[in-house]
């Protein structure tokens, strides 16, 4: 068992923390959010003061905070990881960012030292708990053998995109665009059925079992006909920052995404409205208005 350093215990990173503290390793927290280091107190997880001094106590790091900014200050700030003097030097690297970000920032902590593991993270907060999330990793064989252990504790589906660090990114948002496109159709259809007179409660059972049906249909669409926004799960401004970042990596490539356009067009407007920090079946409330 390790000394496991999350850095970011939002939904997602706390969830992780969880599941690696119920399989036995001794797990150390960091986030500004007072609620959050609070709530890993009371789990008997251990609070670190900083980034620097998470790292200085433990083996593995992992950061799991919103955009590549708060990545960067986590690991360079002035008590950032790679200050420690002593402990962890691999990084995970498990946010959603543009693939040259990761690049870049990997490119800085090998300066400096540490390893970089490029591993965005799928699958929601129940299925992190669960250590049944996704994960799409990208890194030399080398980095890939020293995490493989834990590796298997955070995740079962694991897939080994290449062994360029930024590829493990790319899928990430290729699949944040379809989850993107997915959802904002849902939520059309399932707001359609509503207003043309048919039982939308119904409607979400006939798609589950039909043709329309997807796994973030289903997910999601329960929310949305409960009226259960709870911020806790998949914010909305997140997928909208997501979806953002794989149609500006599709015109980098030159690919055009005008599906991915008209979602995110839509994951916006739900933003603008005031439900951001809401779950993102909130845009079916966009389609109701």
């Amino acid at each position: 068992m390790s000394a496991v350093g999350i850095v970011g215990v939002g939904a997602m990173g706390m969830a992780m923390a969880h599941n690696l503290q119920h399989k036995g390793h001794h797990v150390l927290v960091r986030d500004i959010d007072p609620r959050a280091a609070q709530d890993a107190r009371a789990a008997g997880m251990e609070v670190c003061a900083s980034p620097q001094a998470l790292t200085e106590r433990a083996e593995f790091v992992l950061v799991v905070v919103v955009n590549a900014q708060q990545i960067a200050e986590v690991l360079f700030g002035p008590q950032g990881v790679t200050h420690a003097r002593t402990g962890a030097r691999a990084v995970l690297l498990a946010s959603t960012i543009a693939p040259h970000d990761v690049i870049e920032l990997s490119g800085r902590l090998s300066r400096r030292g540490f390893s970089a593991l490029d591993a965005p993270i799928s699958g929601g907060p129940a299925r992190a708990r669960a250590g049944t999330m996704s994960m799409m990793l990208a890194g030399p064989q080398a980095t890939l053998d020293l995490w493989q252990p834990l590796l298997r504790d955070l995740a079962d589906k694991r897939f080994v995109v290449g062994r360029a660090i930024g590829d493990g990114a790319k899928a990430k948002l290729v699949n944040n665009l379809l989850a993107g496109i997915n959802l904002v159709a849902g939520a059309e259809a399932l707001a359609l059925s509503s207003k043309i007179g048919l039982d939308p409660r119904a409607m979400f059972d006939i798609i589950c079992a039909s043709s329309g049906a997807s796994w973030v249909f289903e997910d999601r669409m329960p929310r949305a006909l409960d009226d259960a926004y709870l911020p806790a799960r998949a914010a909305c401004r997140i997928l909208t920052k997501d979806v953002g970042l794989a149609t500006a990596m599709a015109r980098d490539a030159g690919h055009d995404t005008p599906l991915a356009h008209a979602a995110l067009a839509k994951l916006r407007e739900t933003v603008e409205r005031g439900w951001g920090d809401l779950d993102d079946a909130a845009v079916f409330k966009t389609y109701e208005r």
